[in-house]
């Protein structure tokens, strides 16, 4: 079996739907409808950082990373690992930063996000 789909589908168990972001539908036969829902990804020199659906109590900890290296090309996904218990009145987001050291990578290596992203229609920016 294909590593990349066992874990893929790994971190969709952990993922379940957890965020107030309305969730996103893969392209039919693709297993990666059960990753998280970015609202967006920011690449910089030392970390990668990533807008994620919150209620106010979402921490980096709640989630899992998934990275797999074949040769120079590095896939990277996000599953949340736990759900984010606080109640919040309006929609809401967290940033959430990872060091390129924490993901195992090093800092000018292209990635490829397998993430769907999702347009922020909440309050602000």
């Amino acid at each position: 079996m294909n590593r990349r789909l066992l874990l893929i589908g790994a971190l969709g168990l952990l993922a379940g739907c957890a965020t107030t972001a309305p969730p996103v539908h893969a392209p039919a036969g693709s297993s990666l409808g059960e990753l998280e829902s970015l609202y967006s990804a920011s690449a910089g020199r030392a970390a990668l950082t990533i807008r994620v659906a919150s209620n106010g109590c979402t921490k980096k900890e709640d989630f899992a990373f998934f990275v797999e290296k074949k040769g120079e090309a590095v896939t990277l996904a996000f599953g949340r690992k736990r759900l984010d218990p606080c109640r919040s009145f309006a929609m809401g987001h967290t940033d959430l930063t990872f060091t390129y050291a924490e993901l195992g990578v090093a800092g000018r290596t292209p990635l490829f996000l397998l993430n769907p992203f999702y347009p922020w229609t909440g309050p602000g920016e």
